[in-house]
């Protein structure tokens, strides 16, 4: 069965051609780990697990590299603010991303890169643009020359004349007016140790070169699917497609998919704005990070979204009663090929999530279908889903329900941290529901009231 994905490049949804029959090459760009991502930010690293999930569903190998943006202007300058060194700042946030990607369900990249450790696969890739006239030295770096890139601006869609001669040593500026940009930064006094010795000149790597080597040492020169969120496709994204296709030659990336934007009160999450929510805010809101997953498996991935605490835990509660009824089905039956056949159509068109959730309620309501024939089913169905439905178990008169078990897990698993805020919110919540943990040492008990 064919996979129709919509190609940000050409603004259509086209039938995916692998490189190789059989494989998928999937480069996605992961977090700069100078603090923790936002749920907007979450939402782009479920939407890269979705295509992944699709593809290993439609019998593909899947090669997935993440990067980990280790070193940049925000990182080093956040490394000074709290005063520790830049690899002690970013494997702290870079194991807490771990942490949260794993609650939402993400299954871990093949592999997932440091941008430090690739150093020398960027100095050589500089070095190639610089010997074949795209790149040029200046007193504070290496800058490409956009005006020397023919087709400069494609994927954003920017005309030729928006092109200034300017140069911009920021890593992100967000302007319509494109200028030629850092490849190499020259050493400063801000950049403290971070520095390394290349035969252009000492110093570090400019945040668009990261990206570009990093995916073509771990996948090769061109590559078939390249994902991120909207706001990358301009100028990080276009940038990458520039040096990489430049130094190349050949085609950097054959799909580009980009995930659209999360707002609140209609105004869009970002950081800049100080308007963002992270997971241990859903978490002192008692909303699970699964029931988030959920929340966004009911949109589309490119459509935009707006956040609202009454929307998520419509959706919680939604996913409660889902996981309620699947409790109360027995095992032993088989997938029904009708229905797999319809959801591997909407997962295939473009990953249609919403469609797809609403099969699994059609599912539930068919009477014409075994319980237990559709517990298989929608366990089929989990394998894209990603909600931990295939690992429900069985409710009996003296079971206590799989969510106030996993509730009571969360709970403790706070305690252990001692986060002891998110440990009262979980308990009251469960309180809420008509049960009460009983703690006794290191073990605790759940029972009903």
């Amino acid at each position: 069965m064919d996979i129709q994905l919509y190609n940000t490049l050409s603004h259509t949804k086209e039938i995916f051609k692998p490189l190789k029959a059989g494989e998928v090459s999937m480069y996605n760009c992961g977090p700069t780990v100078y603090d923790t991502p936002h749920i907007g930010n979450y939402r782009t690293f479920v939407m890269n697990d979705l295509i992944r999930r699709v593809f290993e569903y439609n019998s593909y190998k899947v090669i997935q590299t993440m990067n980990v943006t280790d070193v940049d202007d925000k990182t080093i300058r956040r490394s000074r603010e709290e005063g520790i060194s830049l690899h002690q700042l970013t494997q702290k946030y870079e194991k807490l991303f771990m942490e949260d990607i794993a609650s939402l369900n993400i299954l871990a990249p093949h592999h997932l890169i440091r941008a430090t450790e690739y150093i020398p696969s960027m100095i050589e890739l500089i070095q190639t643009l610089l010997n074949n006239g795209f790149a040029y030295t200046t007193t504070d770096g290496v800058y490409m020359s956009i005006e020397k890139v023919s087709d400069y601006g494609a994927l954003a869609h920017l005309q030729k004349t928006d092109i200034s001669k300017e140069r911009i040593s920021n890593d992100e500026y967000d302007k319509s007016n494109p200028h030629d940009f850092a490849l190499w930064k020259f050493k400063t006094i801000d950049d403290g140790d971070n520095v390394w010795h290349t035969p252009f000149g000492d110093g570090r790597p400019g945040w668009h070169i990261e990206c570009s080597a990093m995916a073509m040492k771990t996948l090769g020169e061109t590559i078939d699917i390249h994902t991120g969120g909207n706001d990358l496709i301009f100028p990080h994204h276009t940038n990458e497609i520039a040096q990489s296709e430049s130094a190349t030659g050949k085609a950097f990336v054959h799909y580009w998919m980009h995930g659209g934007f999360m707002t609140v009160q209609e105004d869009k999450m970002a950081k800049s704005k100080n308007n963002f929510i992270k997971l241990e805010t859903l978490y002192k809101q008692m909303i699970s990070p699964i029931a988030y997953r959920y929340w966004l498996l009911t949109a589309h991935y490119r459509s935009p979204v707006n956040f609202t605490h009454t929307a998520v835990q419509a959706a919680q509660n939604a996913l409660i009663r889902l996981i309620g009824i699947l409790a109360n089905y027995p095992e032993g039956g088989i997938a029904i090929p009708f229905y797999i056949e319809r959801f591997n159509t909407l997962i295939n068109d473009d990953i249609d999530t919403p469609k797809a959730m609403a099969l699994v309620w059609d599912l539930i309501k068919d009477d014409r279908r075994s319980d237990a024939d559709k517990r298989a089913t929608i366990a089929d169905f989990d394998r894209v889903l990603g909600l931990n439905l295939s690992s429900i178990p069985i409710l009996n008169d003296e079971s206590i329900p799989p969510e106030i078990l996993a509730l009571a897990e969360a709970r403790e698993e706070a305690r252990t941290e001692k986060d002891w805020a998110k440990a009262d919110a979980l308990r009251v919540e469960i309180e809420a529901r008509g049960y009460s943990v009983l703690d006794s040492g290191k073990e605790f008990k759940v029972i009903r009231h």
